[in-house]
């Protein structure tokens, strides 16, 4: 079950980072344009980066809780007894990504509250844009490519 949820949470993550990087370039291009916002293409490309992110989430916690790498590894060890690249899979990583998810059900939520394009684009390009940020600075990259 271990392996099958990390494959899962490995390709989920590259499907994840494309569309928050297709959202937040969106936004920034439409609030750079001052163009309209539409339900068509920017509404339904930021629900499903939101969608895909809080996906991305339940993956990641049912994988904290069966990795080795994960809780186990906290209880085995200790929070003291982490070397750096335990402690970024076992704290870093996942805390940081709840943080950043948050960032991004806000942005999501501050849109919807107004009514201008502009003021739209411009709360899912900074919260959106944060939250690609945070996820960006913790993945583990050297364990990714390997």
């Amino acid at each position: 079950m271990y392996e099958v949820i990390l494959t899962l949470h490995s390709y989920l993550a590259y499907i994840v980072l494309a569309i928050l990087f297709l959202a937040v370039g969106n936004a920034i291009s439409g609030l750079a344009s001052n163009k309209m916002f539409t339900p068509e293409k920017d509404f339904r490309l930021s629900l499903f980066a939101l969608i895909l992110t809080h996906l991305m989430l339940i993956v990641g916690l049912i994988l904290f809780f069966v990795s080795p790498s994960g809780l186990q590894a906290i209880q085995t060890l200790g929070m003291g007894g982490l070397n750096a690249p335990a402690r970024l899979l076992a704290v870093e990583h996942p805390f940081i990504n709840i943080i950043a998810v948050t960032l991004i059900t806000v942005g999501w939520s501050r849109h919807k509250k107004f009514i201008e394009g502009n003021k739209k684009f411009k709360s899912i390009a900074i919260f959106y844009g944060l939250g690609l940020i945070l996820i960006l600075s913790r993945i583990p990259w050297g364990q990714w490519f390997n």
